[in-house]
This record gives structure tokens, sequence and C-alpha cells, in this order.
């Protein structure tokens, strides 16, 4: 099998969130570095116990302090399944910037693809913020996947510089 496609020693799994947190007055998740990174993807999973417009918006930093923090500028790629309870269905969504879920109530899954090159020489930290949902009943948890450039069996950390 030296071809097949191995979860632990290609990617990086990074828990952002500290687990399943409350929306409730917004979420800053951790941020990471992508030196030696080829690819990322943020993935946001939701219970939404009262319907709420939430919105998972990627950043980029200097450095995981997070220094220099900003919203990203360029349009990546989203897939969202707004209905996990009764589908498995990721639908694909239009290219952005930020993803703003359904207002209502249900189980939701976000994934945001993050290219790397498109955050320019300056940037090189992925990190993301989930906005408040005014609701304590309403939760999140996110995790990275970041593919890394080569295999091995410990992936370098990513939490620090």
């Amino acid at each position: 099998m030296a071809n097949s496609l191995n979860l632990v020693e290609q990617f990086k799994i990074v828990d952002a969130s500290a687990g399943c947190v409350t929306s409730n007055g917004g979420v800053t998740c951790d941020y990471v570095t992508l030196k030696g990174v080829k690819r990322a993807w943020i993935v946001a999973q939701f219970t939404q116990a009262v319907g709420h417009a939430t919105v998972v918006q990627p950043q980029m930093a200097t450095a995981v302090a997070p220094t220099g923090a900003v919203s990203i500028t360029a349009v990546q790629r989203i897939w969202a399944n707004e209905a996990t309870a009764t589908t498995d269905t990721l639908v694909r969504q239009t290219d952005a910037v930020l993803y703003t879920l359904t207002a209502d109530v249900t189980k939701k899954q976000v994934i945001i693809e993050i290219d790397p090159a498109s955050f320019g020489p300056t940037y090189d930290v992925l990190g993301c913020t989930i906005s408040n949902s005014g609701q304590a009943t309403n939760f999140v948890a996110v995790q990275y996947f970041l593919e890394m450039g080569y295999s091995q069996a410990t992936p370098p950390t990513a939490i620090t510089d």
C-alpha cells in the first residue's frame, strides 16, 4: 500500500477551538503556522439550538501569537452541509473570504480550503473566528487539517512558529 493515503502521517490535525464551545460571545480559534503546509482546511461543526447567521471568518497572521491578525483577502473554496442530522452531503459554495450559516435550528458542517500561497509573502499563519451567535445554546467545534509537504510518522508542531 505504498500509494495509499495515511491521514495521520500526511496531515497535521489541530484542535482549533479547544473542543466543542458555545458561540455565545464569539470564538477566536487558535492560530497555526503554515510553514511546510501544502494546503489547509478549516473544518467547523455547529449545533444551532437557536437560528443564527453565524459567520466563519478565516484569519491570517505573521506569528501564532497571533501577531498582525487580519481577515483573509483572497477567496477560498468552501463546502457546507447545513443539515448534518438528515444528510451527509457537502455542497460546494461560491468561493469567498468567509461563510455565513443559514439562520435555522440544525446541526451544520462548514469546510473552508485554504491555499497558503494566497496569503502572499507577509503572512504564513492561519486562524479563524466564529461570530457571536448571542446564544449560549449554540455550539461549535473547529479543527484544522494541514496537508504537510511530505509524509512523516510525527509531523512537526503547528502551534508554535
